[in-house]
């Protein structure tokens, strides 16, 4: 698995959609603005959680998410901290460490073991969940979704790839 492609790819459709939330109407639609920063609260929050794992260092979060949202600037500047923390990762880690197991503590006190490679094929897909809610709060505020699918991203990147 091309986990340097994975992590760019969702570095992309990240980038993509917080252009798109800065469109919403916050004064006709906070309700679905508030969600989004939420939904990127979380994300970044369980990618910070991951890479204490991975530092083995101790959780900067007690939490999943917080009572107060940060603000949109600082969410996009965490998201963008941690996207190039993750693709400086996948660049270095080598193929045979993809099957070492981490041993942690889930904030919820249980015990978990994955491996890292399982770590980062969850951070991947954890994002593109969170992707498509705040996708359906985006429709809701009437907002355009951005196409964020890997094959869009692969054919924006890779051109010579629709060549057929």
């Amino acid at each position: 698995m091309d986990f340097v492609k994975l992590f760019l790819y969702k570095q992309w459709s990240d980038q993509r959609l917080f252009k798109a939330i800065a469109q919403i109407d916050q004064e006709k639609y906070l309700d679905d603005y508030q969600f989004a920063k939420q939904q990127f609260n979380h994300m970044i929050i369980v990618e910070e959680l991951f890479r204490a794992r991975l530092e083995h260092k101790k959780a900067l979060h007690t939490q999943t998410n917080t009572e107060v949202l940060p603000a949109f600037d600082e969410l996009q500047q965490r998201i963008e901290h941690s996207h190039a923390w993750w693709i400086e990762f996948v660049e270095n880690i080598q193929s045979d460490q993809l099957a070492e197991i981490v041993y942690f503590q889930f904030i919820y006190k249980k015990t978990g073991s994955l491996s890292i490679e399982e770590i980062l094929f969850h951070i991947i897909n954890h994002g593109t969940y969170h992707r498509g809610n705040i996708a359906h709060a985006l429709h809701h505020a009437q907002v355009i979704h951005p196409a964020d699918t890997y094959t869009v991203f692969i054919h924006q990147h890779e051109p010579e790839r629709r060549a057929g």
